[in-house]
C-alpha cells in the first residue's frame, strides 16, 4: 500500500504532450475487460468526504479525471492510499483542513463541482472556482445551486462560488432539469440533512445508482434508486465502506463501435449489458449486433453495417435523451459508425449544442455528412475515409476520431490526446493488444 500526496503518485499528463499515430485498415480481434465507470468513480470519490472513516473504492479507472479528484482530496486534508491491486484506493477524510477547492485543479475537470454537496454537508462551507471540462456547449450550473439553496445553503457568486450553511434541512425538490451531477450534489447534501428530502425529476443513470448504493452502504437511507423520484431520509453520520464501481458502459459502447467499423471481432468482459438496452437498439439501426452471455458481450465479425429503415422505407433517426434514452456520450461514436454504414440516417443530438462540431474533421477524412444545425446531422454511407491530421476537442469526440482513424486508409495523427485519456484507461496499450496499429508518441 502506498500513501499518495498531491505532489507525487499521480499520473502527469502535462509535463510531456503526446499524440497518437494510427495506421488504419487493421481489424481488431481479441478480448478486453471494461474499465470502471468514470462517471461513477468521480462522484463516489467526492462522497468520501461525507465520513471521517476509511472508504475503500474498487474498480476505479486509471484516468486523468480520477487523478485530479484524488489530488483535490489530498489538498483538502484527506489521506489517499493506493492499493497493490490496481484500481483500488483507500481514502480517509478524517481531518479536512480547508474548504477551498484549488483553482489549478478545479479548471482541469468539470467533476470538481461534485465537491459542493458533500463539503457543504460535512463542513458547512466551500469555495469553488468555476469547473473546467469538455467544451461541448453551455453546461449550466443553476440546477446545482438551486437545489443546495432549497436545502438551506447560501450561494454567493463573485468570480468563484461561495456556498455556506448553518444547517441543511430536507425539502421537496423538483429539479428544473434531470442533470446527472446536480442530482448527485443534491443527494450528497441531502443524506446528512435534517429530515426527509424528496427529489423529483432526478437523473437515474447507472452512475447515479452507483453513488446511491455506495451511500446506502455507508448508512444513508435512499429509496427509489434507478427511478426519477428519490426519497432520502437524512442521518446524522455516515460510516466507511468497501464499494466496487460498476462497468463503464460508455467505454463498452465505444469498443463495440470500433469492432464494427474495423470489421473485427471482439469479446468484452465485465460489460454490464443490462445498461446497454437502448444502446443496443440504436446500434441495431446501423446493422450492428452483438451477443450476450452473462456479463460478457461478443461482437462477431461480418456485421451487415446497413441502415435499417423505419416503416415505409423512411430514413431512421437516432437521438439522445436522459436515461434510459440513448446516452449523449455515445453520440460522437455512433456518428462515426454511421459513416461506415450503407444508407442514410439522421442523428439528433439534443443535449449539447457544440458536441457535433467535430464532424468537420470526419468530413475532411471523406465522410458524407450534412450538418443541418448544431444539433442535427444527416449521414450517408459507407464513405471511404482517408488518414488525416486531427485534434481531439473532447473525450468522446476524441475517441470517435480514434475509431475513424482505425477504419481509414493510411496514417492519421491525433493531437491533444490528453482529452481522450481523461476518459479512456490505457487506451493505446489496450488497443494494441487487440491488433490495432496505434502508437502513443511524444510531440516533436
Amino acid at each position: 500500500m502506498h500513501i499518495v500526496d498531491n505532489s507525487e503518485g499521480f499520473h502527469d499528463y502535462t509535463r510531456v504532450m503526446y499524440k497518437y499515430r494510427i495506421e488504419g485498415g487493421h481489424p481488431i480481434k481479441g478480448t478486453v475487460k471494461a474499465s470502471g465507470n468514470k462517471n461513477a468513480a468521480l462522484p463516489c470519490i467526492a462522497a468520501t468526504l461525507l465520513t471521517d472513516q476509511k472508504v475503500t473504492l474498487r474498480n476505479i479507472p486509471s484516468i486523468e479525471d480520477v487523478d485530479v479528484m484524488l489530488q483535490v482530496l489530498t489538498r483538502l486534508g484527506a489521506t489517499v492510499e493506493s492499493d497493490e491491486e490496481p484500481g483500488v484506493y483507500h481514502i480517509t477524510c478524517h481531518n479536512i483542513k480547508s474548504s477551498e477547492i484549488p483553482s489549478d485543479l478545479s479548471k482541469k475537470v468539470r467533476a470538481s463541482i461534485l465537491f459542493a454537496g458533500p463539503m457543504v454537508a460535512r463542513t458547512g462551507r466551500i469555495q469553488l472556482p468555476p469547473p473546467g471540462g469538455d467544451v461541448i456547449g453551455r453546461r449550466r450550473l443553476d440546477t446545482h445551486f438551486l437545489a443546495l439553496e432549497a436545502l438551506g445553503a447560501r450561494v454567493d457568486i463573485d468570480g468563484i462560488y461561495k456556498i455556506s450553511t448553518n444547517k441543511l434541512v430536507g425539502v421537496d425538490l423538483f429539479l428544473d432539469e434531470a442533470s446527472v451531477t446536480a442530482t448527485e450534489n443534491a443527494i450528497m447534501a441531502a443524506v446528512l440533512a435534517e429530515g426527509r428530502t424528496l427529489i423529483e425529476n432526478a437523473a437515474s443513470e447507472p452512475h447515479v445508482q452507483d453513488l446511491c448504493n455506495m451511500l446506502n452502504s455507508m448508512g444513508a437511507k435512499i429509496s427509489g434508486i434507478g427511478s426519477n423520484i428519490l426519497v432520502i431520509q437524512g442521518v446524522s453520520k455516515l460510516s466507511g465502506t468497501d464499494f466496487s464501481i460498476g462497468a463503464d458502459f460508455m467505454e463498452v459502447g465505444s469498443f463495440i463501435g470500433l469492432a464494427a467499423v474495423t470489421r473485427g471481432e471482439l469479446t468484452i468482459e465485465n460489460a454490464a449489458p443490462q445498461h446497454l438496452k437502448m444502446v443496443k437498439l440504436g446500434f441495431a439501426k446501423l446493422g450492428v449486433h452483438w451477443e450476450t452471455e452473462g456479463d460478457t458481450i461478443h461482437v462477431p465479425k461480418g456485421q451487415s453495417l446497413k441502415i435499417v429503415p423505419d416503416m415505409g422505407g423512411m430514413i431512421p433517426k437516432i437521438d439522445d435523451a436522459p436515461w434510459p434514452g440513448f446516452p449523449p456520450d455515445l453520440m460522437s461514436i455512433i456518428i462515426t459508425v454511421a459513416t461506415q454504414t450503407e444508407g442514410t440516417v439522421l442523428i439528433h443530438e439534443k443535449m449539447f449544442e457544440s458536441r457535433m462540431f467535430f464532424v468537420d474533421k470526419l468530413i475532411g477524412m471523406g465522410a458524407k455528412i450534412v450538418l443541418c444545425d448544431p444539433h442535427r446531422a444527416v449521414i450517408s454511407g459507407p464513405a471511404r475515409l482517408s488518414g488525416s491530421e486531427l485534434v481531439s476537442p473532447d473525450v468522446r469526440a476524441g475517441m470517435a476520431m480514434v475509431i475513424a482513424a482505425l477504419a481509414a486508409e493510411g496514417q492519421s495523427e491525433i493531437q491533444n490526446i490528453y482529452q481522450i485519456e481523461r476518459g479512456y484507461e490505457n487506451l493505446s496499450v489496450r488497443l494494441q493488444a487487440l491488433g490495432a496499429n496505434i502508437q502513443r508518441i511524444p510531440n516533436s
